[in-house]
Protein backbone atom coordinates (compact mmCIF):
# COMPACT_ATOMS: atom_id res chain seq x y z
CA UNK A 1 0.00 0.00 0.00
CA UNK A 2 3.03 2.29 1.08
CA UNK A 3 4.34 1.67 -2.37
CA UNK A 4 1.02 2.87 -4.38
CA UNK A 5 1.18 5.68 -2.36
CA UNK A 6 4.29 6.79 -3.04
CA UNK A 7 4.10 5.85 -6.51
CA UNK A 8 1.09 7.87 -6.47
CA UNK A 9 2.73 11.14 -4.67
CA UNK A 10 6.05 10.35 -6.81
CA UNK A 11 3.95 11.13 -10.15
CA UNK A 12 2.55 14.78 -9.06
CA UNK A 13 5.98 15.88 -7.36
CA UNK A 14 8.51 14.48 -10.24
CA UNK A 15 6.76 15.51 -12.86
CA UNK A 16 8.00 18.65 -15.12
CA UNK A 17 6.08 21.01 -17.39
CA UNK A 18 7.36 21.05 -20.40
CA UNK A 19 4.77 23.67 -22.44
CA UNK A 20 1.36 24.91 -23.06
CA UNK A 21 -0.23 25.12 -26.39
CA UNK A 22 -2.60 28.03 -27.72
CA UNK A 23 -5.90 25.93 -26.47
CA UNK A 24 -4.29 25.86 -22.72
CA UNK A 25 -3.48 21.73 -22.81
CA UNK A 26 -0.05 21.47 -20.99
CA UNK A 27 2.71 19.03 -21.73
CA UNK A 28 4.20 16.80 -19.02
CA UNK A 29 7.24 14.57 -18.51
CA UNK A 30 9.07 12.65 -15.79
CA UNK A 31 11.97 9.99 -15.88
CA UNK A 32 10.96 7.11 -14.02
CA UNK A 33 12.53 3.66 -13.46
CA UNK A 34 10.67 0.24 -15.19
CA UNK A 35 12.61 -3.06 -15.15
CA UNK A 36 16.06 -1.32 -14.47
CA UNK A 37 15.49 1.10 -17.85
CA UNK A 38 14.75 4.72 -16.53
CA UNK A 39 12.53 5.41 -19.50
CA UNK A 40 11.02 9.47 -20.05
CA UNK A 41 7.16 9.53 -19.71
CA UNK A 42 5.36 11.90 -21.58
CA UNK A 43 1.60 12.88 -21.30
CA UNK A 44 -0.56 15.94 -22.24
CA UNK A 45 -3.57 17.34 -19.44
CA UNK A 46 -5.93 18.65 -21.37
CA UNK A 47 -8.27 21.97 -20.31
CA UNK A 48 -11.32 21.60 -19.90
CA UNK A 49 -13.01 18.37 -21.92
CA UNK A 50 -10.91 15.84 -23.22
CA UNK A 51 -10.33 16.65 -27.13
CA UNK A 52 -7.90 14.55 -29.14
CA UNK A 53 -8.50 17.05 -31.71
CA UNK A 54 -6.87 19.53 -29.97
CA UNK A 55 -3.62 18.68 -29.89
CA UNK A 56 -0.99 20.03 -32.45
CA UNK A 57 0.79 17.76 -34.52
CA UNK A 58 3.66 18.94 -33.24
CA UNK A 59 2.76 18.08 -29.60
CA UNK A 60 1.65 14.77 -30.82
CA UNK A 61 4.81 14.29 -32.34
CA UNK A 62 6.60 15.08 -28.43
CA UNK A 63 4.19 12.83 -27.00
CA UNK A 64 4.67 9.61 -29.54
CA UNK A 65 8.50 10.26 -28.93
CA UNK A 66 9.06 11.19 -32.95
CA UNK A 67 10.67 14.45 -31.37
CA UNK A 68 13.14 14.67 -28.70
CA UNK A 69 12.16 18.49 -28.26
CA UNK A 70 8.86 19.97 -27.34
CA UNK A 71 8.37 22.77 -29.37
CA UNK A 72 8.65 26.23 -28.48
CA UNK A 73 6.22 28.93 -28.40
CA UNK A 74 8.12 30.66 -30.85
CA UNK A 75 8.16 27.88 -33.20
CA UNK A 76 4.17 27.29 -32.47
CA UNK A 77 3.68 31.19 -33.80
CA UNK A 78 5.62 30.35 -36.52
CA UNK A 79 4.17 27.48 -37.99
CA UNK A 80 0.51 28.74 -37.28
CA UNK A 81 1.30 31.60 -39.55
CA UNK A 82 2.43 29.79 -41.91
CA UNK A 83 -1.01 27.57 -42.40
CA UNK A 84 -2.78 30.63 -42.04
CA UNK A 85 -0.95 31.92 -45.33
CA UNK A 86 -1.69 28.34 -46.95
CA UNK A 87 -5.36 28.77 -45.73
CA UNK A 88 -5.30 32.39 -48.03
CA UNK A 89 -4.06 30.82 -50.56
CA UNK A 90 -6.20 28.09 -50.99
CA UNK A 91 -8.98 30.46 -50.17
CA UNK A 92 -7.48 32.61 -53.40
CA UNK A 93 -6.92 30.02 -56.10
CA UNK A 94 -10.80 28.84 -55.22
CA UNK A 95 -11.97 31.91 -55.64
CA UNK A 96 -9.46 31.71 -59.31
CA UNK A 97 -11.16 28.63 -60.18
CA UNK A 98 -14.58 29.89 -59.68
CA UNK A 99 -14.21 32.79 -61.72
CA UNK A 100 -12.94 30.60 -64.46
CA UNK A 101 -15.54 28.12 -64.09
CA UNK A 102 -18.10 31.06 -64.52
CA UNK A 103 -16.29 32.70 -67.26
CA UNK A 104 -15.61 29.10 -69.37
CA UNK A 105 -12.46 30.43 -69.60
CA UNK A 106 -9.83 27.72 -68.26
CA UNK A 107 -6.00 29.27 -68.98
CA UNK A 108 -3.36 26.40 -70.50
CA UNK A 109 -0.74 25.94 -67.73
CA UNK A 110 1.65 25.01 -70.94
CA UNK A 111 4.20 27.47 -72.36
CA UNK A 112 3.75 28.55 -75.63
CA UNK A 113 0.25 27.46 -76.37
CA UNK A 114 -0.94 23.73 -75.79
CA UNK A 115 1.22 21.68 -77.97
CA UNK A 116 -0.63 18.56 -79.49
CA UNK A 117 0.76 15.12 -78.75
CA UNK A 118 0.68 14.28 -83.19
CA UNK A 119 3.36 17.03 -82.83
CA UNK A 120 5.36 16.07 -80.01
CA UNK A 121 5.70 12.71 -81.19
CA UNK A 122 6.90 13.79 -84.75
CA UNK A 123 9.94 15.07 -82.99
CA UNK A 124 10.94 11.51 -82.52
CA UNK A 125 11.16 9.45 -86.15
CA UNK A 126 13.35 6.60 -84.79
CA UNK A 127 11.31 6.47 -81.76
CA UNK A 128 8.99 2.78 -82.01
CA UNK A 129 5.77 5.08 -81.10
CA UNK A 130 6.04 7.58 -83.63
CA UNK A 131 3.79 7.35 -86.62
CA UNK A 132 5.52 7.05 -90.20
CA UNK A 133 5.56 9.62 -92.80
CA UNK A 134 2.58 8.19 -94.86
CA UNK A 135 0.09 7.77 -91.71
CA UNK A 136 -0.05 11.38 -91.03
CA UNK A 137 -1.79 14.17 -94.12
CA UNK A 138 -2.38 17.62 -92.45
CA UNK A 139 -2.67 15.98 -88.68
CA UNK A 140 -5.75 13.01 -89.81
CA UNK A 141 -4.54 9.56 -89.67
CA UNK A 142 -4.71 8.12 -93.37
CA UNK A 143 -6.30 4.71 -93.63
CA UNK A 144 -3.60 2.01 -93.70
CA UNK A 145 -4.17 -1.44 -95.78
CA UNK A 146 -6.39 -3.72 -93.79
CA UNK A 147 -3.47 -5.73 -92.39
CA UNK A 148 -3.46 -7.25 -88.80
CA UNK A 149 0.09 -6.46 -87.10
CA UNK A 150 1.25 -8.46 -83.92
CA UNK A 151 1.04 -4.89 -82.04
CA UNK A 152 -2.10 -3.27 -81.57
CA UNK A 153 -2.60 0.09 -83.76
CA UNK A 154 -4.79 3.56 -83.12
CA UNK A 155 -6.41 5.33 -80.31
CA UNK A 156 -10.18 5.70 -79.39
CA UNK A 157 -12.28 5.28 -83.07
CA UNK A 158 -9.20 3.99 -85.34
CA UNK A 159 -8.00 1.40 -82.02
CA UNK A 160 -7.31 -2.40 -83.55
CA UNK A 161 -5.93 -5.05 -82.03
CA UNK A 162 -3.11 -6.87 -82.42
CA UNK A 163 -3.19 -10.28 -83.41
CA UNK A 164 -0.46 -11.23 -80.34
CA UNK A 165 -1.25 -14.16 -78.37
CA UNK A 166 -0.27 -15.41 -74.89
CA UNK A 167 2.81 -18.16 -75.70
CA UNK A 168 1.10 -21.88 -74.95
CA UNK A 169 2.91 -24.11 -72.87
Amino acid sequence: MSKLFSKFLGFFSSRTLVGVDKVGNRYFTRVEEIDGIMKEKRWVIFKGEEDPTSIPVEWICWLNGQRTKAPTPEEMIELDARRELVKQNIAILKKKEEEERKSGVRKSKSIGGSPDLRSFIQQFPDASFAPKKDEVSDGKDVAKKEERSTEPTGSGKTFKPGAWQPPSS
